[in-house]
């Protein structure tokens, strides 16, 4: 399998931006492939690996009359790990499951067949970096589209998925995120309680995602790897230009939250400070330009301040939390437990999970989704989900380079960590792991 030559973005958006225009004000949209309204939804894969095998266990499952129609991914071994995966779980309904040879698509031009084989829907879980292109190609063919968080790893990614939201907009298209929290019931019960005024004004915000440091890709290395691009590829964490760095791609769950209990109002600027410490070998090498820790702090207009820590290390303290004191109370969660709390009040509450039900986000996500799909009124979150990874994306350009950043300022950002011209057998150096005081904002 030789995967195809792509475009850059740069091109990508320059050619595709007339379209653009005139979709955000409403050009007719073309018939749809199908009456979603009770035809068989049929499902694009994009992004065959381990988070997309387990959104597209959970879209399979979302509604009673969908099948798996085409996937695509850069590799075709990692079609097969996937499509074996689903194979085990919907034994028992292989109608589920009706993607012919001919519609299993390699290479960087993936995506693309995939959205031209006939389907309805289709799933975004490459590595980030690819986001932006992707969605833009998917609403400009008329897709309904569920993408894994985050939407971008850099300000020119953030501005094309705002744009692809107006095209998705104007042709009433589902366009949902895989903010896994925003779809539990138990932190949609908190998150209410807060904006109720059950813990009075906000004052500060804490959050922590404190987690070890795991080697993802054991497998793939350079020596068993042909270019610059399949290496870089295959161990896409570890880039920033493929992962946003891991305050991005990972505790941007937690700085969601932040957003969240601020009714989802950007915070005016941040500090953020960061790191390396134990990564292994020699920067640059296996384990890529990333950082392994960061602490930031975020100002809004009103005096609130959101304080976010994350750190990718092994054997230390781990912890995935939450705290919002307020003028008359305190919030405090825990990220995949039931633990959700009031203290500190003179109303104190906890969640009680209604009894014989389960609270699964990641399956929520899809369940509401097709819903909207069925009911004619899609589910956007758009205007959401660009502000929490543009809030991700300012932190790390703060810690990169040292300086304050504002949400002005890295809204209009002219960052672009997309390769130009990528090719597969393009020359690709590692960009240097980012310097504070050296590093450019941009």
């Amino acid at each position: 399998m030789t995967p195809s030559p792509n475009s850059s973005r740069r091109d990508f958006l320059k050619t595709s931006g007339a379209l653009a225009a005139a979709s955000a004000v409403g050009l007719p949209n073309p018939a749809p492939a199908a009456d979603l309204a009770k035809d068989k939804i049929k499902v694009g894969f994009i992004g065959c690996g381990g988070r997309g095998t387990g959104a597209a266990s959970q879209a399979l499952q979302g509604d009673s009359n969908i099948e798996l129609w085409a996937m695509g991914d850069v590799f075709g071994d990692k079609i097969d790990s996937a499509l074996e995966g689903l194979k085990a779980t919907f034994k028992d309904k292989p109608d589920k499951l009706n993607v012919d040879d001919k519609r299993k698509f390699t290479g960087m031009d993936a995506y693309k067949k995939v959205l031209d084989s006939g389907v309805d829907v289709v799933i975004l879980t490459t590595s980030p970096g690819f986001r932006p292109q992707h969605i833009r190609a998917a609403v400009e063919a008329g897709k309904h589209v569920f993408a894994e968080k985050p939407m971008a790893t850099d300000a020119a990614g953030v501005r094309s998925v705002i744009e692809s939201a107006k095209i998705a907009k104007a042709k009433n298209l589902a366009l949902v995120d895989g903010f896994v929290w925003r779809w539990t019931k138990a932190n949609r019960e908190a998150y209410e309680k807060i904006h109720s005024g059950a813990i009075g004004d906000i004052r500060t915000i804490y959050s922590s995602y404190y987690t070890g440091s795991v080697d993802r890709y054991p497998k793939w290395n350079r020596t068993n790897t042909k270019t610059d691009l399949e290496w870089q590829i295959r161990r896409w964490y570890y880039f920033t230009w493929l992962s946003g760095d891991h305050i991005v791609e990972q505790a941007v769950h937690s700085i969601d939250k932040m957003l969240w209990a601020m009714k989802d109002e950007p915070p005016e600027s941040c500090v953020c400070i960061g790191g390396r410490q134990a990564r292994p070998g020699e920067p640059g090498g296996e384990y890529g330009n990333v950082y392994d820790h960061f602490a930031a702090e975020f100002k809004w207009a009103n005096g609130v301040k959101g304080y976010h820590f994350c750190r990718q290390i092994g054997r230390c303290y781990n912890a995935n939390t939450d705290e919002i004191i307020g003028t008359k109370g305190v919030y405090q969660g825990e990220s995949g437990s039931k633990r959700h709390v009031i203290v500190k009040s003179d109303t104190p509450w906890r969640y009680t999970a209604p009894e014989g039900t389960t609270d699964n986000g990641y399956q929520t996500e899809h369940d509401e989704m097709y819903a909207s799909i069925r009911g004619g009124r899609p589910i956007n979150t758009s205007d959401r989900f660009t502000k929490t990874t543009l809030m991700a994306i300012m932190a790390r350009m703060a810690a990169y380079s040292g300086k304050e950043v504002t949400w002005e300022q890295a809204m209009t950002s002219k960052e672009d960590l997309f390769p130009k011209d990528i090719a597969w057998d393009m020359k690709l150096p590692v960009a240097p792991v980012a310097v504070p005081g050296l590093y450019e904002f941009i």
